[in-house]
């Protein structure tokens, strides 16, 4: 990928999620916090596997 391609790509995610935030706040703290509660939920499936696995 080149370096121009990458810097525009970087710009467009960060103006998409600075215009989200500002247009929709509600709807992004909620996107944010679902996130979250995915990664929260993959994290403990994770140690739920190497608790069981050494056990």
């Amino acid at each position: 990928m080149s370096p121009g391609l990458k810097k525009f790509l970087i710009f467009g995610v960060v103006a998409l999620v600075l215009f989200l935030l500002i247009s929709k706040p509600t709807e992004s703290a909620d996107a944010v916090q679902t996130a979250l509660g995915w990664l929260g939920d993959g994290a403990q499936a994770l140690v739920t596997f190497v608790e069981r696995l050494f056990s």
